[in-house]
């Protein structure tokens, strides 16, 4: 899978856009590559064609979930759903995942049918040209999946793109296993290649639901992503500590709250005024982020807080994950030595 920075350098609504085209993209790819591989299964008898034909069938219907899935992410919020409708990612691509799950099964139990039946393949040629239109198809597709998941950070669009990558293997196997079998007469290659497949793409599916899984159960960002966030807030002269911190993500945002000691001399008005620069400060370097800060007078909670002067240290010094400021701010057990 391609890597996705912390941050979508595009806007929500252009991101929207983005992932719209990809998903409607692969939808065009998907069905030209259908009706290609359609006819090449009938008239090759290959089960590795047959096997590619129904993974392009279910790639099919993944890219339409795919397409729902970001066109709901995309809506504002509203009053029903007031932290947008980004999930709608998570379970696009978490039906993906069964899709490519049956894929797999079905394929492996074709193969194995196969390899018992002794079936021949008829004219190869054809299904080695067609596999290698699909390669040349897919390659494009998934470049320009990768350039709008960097984007973007979709996490369907992702999802698609993981797919359609063990396409690139798929349909390379289709191409030796019918050369194999075409020039070096080896019985069974067919079946072999097409139970690698399966077994490619029941990974695939494994590894792809990974992602979406912690979207859908409010995983925690990344640590190292958590630390940078801290440093940036802990810059604030008037900050005292931090604790109870949570973040997540749904579909291309980010979500933060905490809460902080401040002088608890403050008045409202100027407690208000040193979250707005926190916020401000934060925006900048998290663009997109909601944030939720609560304010609470110095020594008002039992546990220690961790101070600024400490995020910054601890942040340099920690050698072990456990010792992370981004852990000890979430009220955590303290594990620094005292």
């Amino acid at each position: 899978m391609v890597a996705m920075t912390d941050t979508p350098p595009v806007s929500a609504e252009a991101g929207g856009m983005l992932n719209r085209r990809a998903a409607m993209a692969s939808i065009t790819v998907a069905a030209l590559l259908f009706g290609l591989k359609a006819w090449a299964a009938i008239s090759t008898g290959s089960v590795t064609m047959l096997g590619s034909l129904a993974d392009t069938a279910l790639d099919l219907v993944a890219s339409l979930a795919t397409l729902a899935g970001v066109w709901i992410a995309a809506i504002p919020d509203d009053h029903n759903h007031r932290f947008g409708h980004g999930k709608a990612e998570a379970l696009a691509a978490m039906f993906q995942v069964v899709l490519i799950s049956l894929s797999a099964m079905g394929l492996a139990v074709r193969a194995i049918g196969q390899m018992f039946g002794h079936a021949s393949v008829e004219d190869p040629g054809l299904g080695i040209a067609v596999s290698a239109l699909a390669i040349g198809a897919t390659l494009a597709l998934v470049a320009y999946q990768q350039h709008v998941i960097r984007q973007t950070r979709s996490v369907a669009i992702a999802t698609d793109n993981v797919h359609y990558r063990a396409d690139l293997l798929l349909n390379l196997a289709v191409i030796v296993a019918l050369a194999i079998g075409r020039w070096g007469h080896i019985q069974g290659s067919d079946a072999v290649f097409a139970l690698l497949i399966a077994g490619w793409l029941g990974w695939g599916a494994w590894t792809a639901s990974q992602q979406a899984i912690e979207q859908l159960m409010d995983g925690e960002w990344p640590i190292e992503k958590r630390e940078r966030f801290l440093a940036v807030a802990a810059r604030h002269p008037a900050l005292k500590g931090i604790h109870d911190l949570r973040t997540r993500t749904s579909g291309n945002r980010d979500f933060v709250q905490f809460h902080v000691w401040v002088d608890g001399s403050m008045t409202v008005t100027q407690a208000h005024h040193v979250m707005d620069e926190i916020e401000a400060a934060l925006e900048r370097e998290f663009p997109g982020t909601e944030i939720l800060i609560h304010p609470d007078p110095e020594g008002l909670v039992e546990e220690d807080p961790l101070r600024g002067e400490e995020l910054i240290h601890a942040a340099r010094e920690h050698d072990a994950c456990e010792e992370s400021p981004a852990l000890l701010a979430q009220g955590a057990p303290r594990l620094l030595t005292e």
